[in-house]
């Protein structure tokens, strides 16, 4: 059941009643968790595993804490380090996430982007939601005349072709998110988690060949205003390309501040003022009101039963992730695909997974539509979790309803970060920039970057009031067997949703450990045809038997393991833990510079 949300202040009461912060007096001492105290050539290892792709998951075991992430393994080891220190799962998934964004430059992720939060808490068995995501902004008045810049069907495409607009930007949660999170359940002195960012940005980074991919696909975007330019390209005037150390000094003194003064010098205080300006520079509305306003939204999980004594707890809406997370698994159930073979061996059952996996997009659908593809089905989020809705809505699938045109054969970036602490404590986190790459739009503001969200959801931005928090699609959660926590997972990508189904099903239907779930074979977000509207099934190369695509009946297509990341792929990252033996065991994303790490 979900129950009432409620706002950041009244659940921090107690904290406040107390005058100090909880963490500061647990910590009961000097914590640093800067990369300058690693063991000796750790820091460099792990920096230069950051330009290698992986082709299978990263996995390690512990029993006294894991961390695992689907990009950039330096912030995992990070985050372990939180937990040496005597920190808790919170610590580390915030330490972290902050790493994250300065190891991608804030390119798919930013310290002014959105998180969404899953955290169980093993003292009192409870687990929380927060929501950190999009606010819209309050003089937003006509949302579909915000410009759009891309429309996802080509990387050209992606570049974007309108004309850059303040417009598009939306008020991001992140540090919020990280401040609130750490002061209700953090154990470390507040500042200390921002050590290993700091040290990133003022170290600096070799270019790796991804980031150069970056640098030359924004070249011209980013040399449109003075501050981005100075960010983003070198004095020289020529761009960064692979090899070249990238330092981010503004940045590390702006990280500084919020360590010192908290997330209010963003929220209101002397960022905010600057973001402002540079936001209504280009022709946003965006005021210094919407910045003070935001409030991060606590809220009981949305829970379900699944099978086999397993059951789940997610984010409940807005976020609509959850939602359609658990209406796919009881589709799975309705379908028959648990028991049966699995989707790499058999063309029915891969048909029948991709045909549920297109239901994610039905909650963005206005219910006279839901109505008229699948009539007398109630898509209300209380009855979308129910086994009978899947039995109903299956039932019609069987007989051909559908809102995908598959293309027949003859006769949006993220970072995930997961971890478990040896008390059993287990968060879950997902954060975005939510666009391609800093955004068309390129703004900086003293290092920190500012996307362009709403240059593509303006028809979502249009369903909620001016101000109101935005839905998201993530899926973030704790799965639970005989309502004991097993499992803590995460997803990203274009292709999360897939992802997600499938690595569920592998775990609790098909039996596998977390590192078979996520290096056995996974399909995409199937490709749309922007001209026609046909859909063509999309899989990585040299995964899948040939005969179980042509058995399908479907078009599709094999996706070079290089084109991944823009081809549709999800990620899905997680940590078991055993509750007889307290054994951790954590896997990355198999493609990557991702990794896994225990101890």
């Amino acid at each position: 059941m979900m129950t009432r949300r409620t706002a950041t202040t009244g659940l921090l009461a107690a904290a406040a009643a107390a005058g100090v912060s909880p963490s500061l007096a647990v910590a009961g001492g000097k914590v640093d968790l800067s990369p300058a105290r690693w063991p000796a050539g750790e820091y460099d290892s792990f920096m230069t595993a950051q330009g290698v792709d992986r082709t299978r998951a990263g996995t390690a075991k512990g029993t006294r804490g894991a961390v695992t992430v689907a990009y950039n393994g330096l912030a995992a080891r990070a985050g372990l380090e939180a937990l040496k220190q005597g920190g808790n799962a919170i610590d580390a998934v915030m330490t972290g996430a902050l790493a994250q964004v300065a190891l991608t430059m804030g390119a798919p992720i930013s310290y002014f982007g959105i998180m969404s939060l899953v955290y169980h808490e093993a003292k009192t068995g409870k687990t929380y939601t927060m929501n950190a995501e999009w606010n819209t902004v309050r003089g937003e008045t006509d949302p579909m005349s915000i410009p759009g810049q891309i429309d996802f069907s080509s990387t050209e495409a992606l570049q974007g072709k309108g004309a850059p607009s303040g417009r598009t930007a939306l008020v991001g949660g992140f540090m919020k998110g990280v401040e609130v999170a750490h002061r209700r359940f953090g154990r470390l002195p507040f500042a200390s988690l921002f050590d290993p960012a700091i040290y990133i940005a003022e170290q600096g980074m070799p270019v790796t060949p991804m980031l150069a991919g970056i640098f030359r696909f924004r070249d011209k975007d980013i040399r449109r205003l003075p501050e981005t330019r100075t960010t983003l390209v070198k004095p020289d005037g020529s761009a960064y390309a692979e090899g070249d150390l990238f330092r981010q000094p503004v940045l590390a003194r702006k990280l500084r501040a919020v360590a010192r003064d908290g997330a209010d010098y963003m929220y209101g205080g002397a960022w905010g003022q600057k973001l402002v300006a540079a936001i209504q520079a280009d022709g946003g509305k965006m005021t210094l009101d919407d910045l003070k306003a935001y409030e991060v939204i606590w809220a009981d999980p949305l829970e379900a039963p699944l099978r086999k004594g397993y059951s789940i707890r997610t984010s409940p809406g807005p976020n609509f992730g959850g939602v359609s997370l658990i209406e796919a698994q009881n589709l799975a159930d309705a379908a028959g695909l648990c028991g049966g073979e699995h989707w790499t061996k058999s063309s029915a059952a891969l048909k029948k997974a991709i045909e549920i996996t297109q239901l994610f997009g039905i909650s963005m659908f206005p219910k006279e539509v839901q109505a008229a593809i699948y009539p007398g089905i109630d898509f209300g989020e209380d009855v979308r979790v129910t086994k009978t809705h899947a039995a109903a809505l299956w039932k019609q699938i069987e007989e051909g309803k559908t809102f995908t045109k598959w293309k027949r054969t003859t006769p949006m970036h993220s970072d995930d970060i997961v971890a478990i602490d040896s008390e059993g404590n287990i968060a879950a986190i997902t954060h975005s920039i939510n666009c391609v790459n800093w955004g068309k739009t390129a703004i900086f503001v003293d290092g920190i970057s500012i996307g362009d969200p709403a240059s593509f959801q303006q028809a979502m931005i249009a369903r909620v009031a001016p101000g109101d928090r935005l839905p998201a699609p993530t899926e973030t959660g704790i799965l639970f067997k005989d309502d004991v926590p097993v499992l803590g997972f995460a997803s990203m990508g274009a292709g999360l949703h897939q992802r997600t189904f499938q690595g569920l099903l592998n775990y609790t239907c098909y039996g596998m450990d977390v590192e078979e779930a996520i290096n056995t074979a996974d399909f995409y977000l199937p490709m749309v045809d922007p001209m026609t509207g046909e859909t063509t099934l999309t899989v990585p190369e040299d995964r899948f038997d040939k005969k179980v695509l042509e058995g399908t009946g479907l078009a599709w297509r094999v996706v070079p393991l290089e084109e991944a990341r823009l081809g549709g792929e999800g990620k899905w990252v997680a940590i078991s833990r055993d509750p007889a033996t307290g054994l951790l065991h954590a896997a990355s994303h198999n493609r990557n510079n991702s990794a896994a790490v225990a101890f």
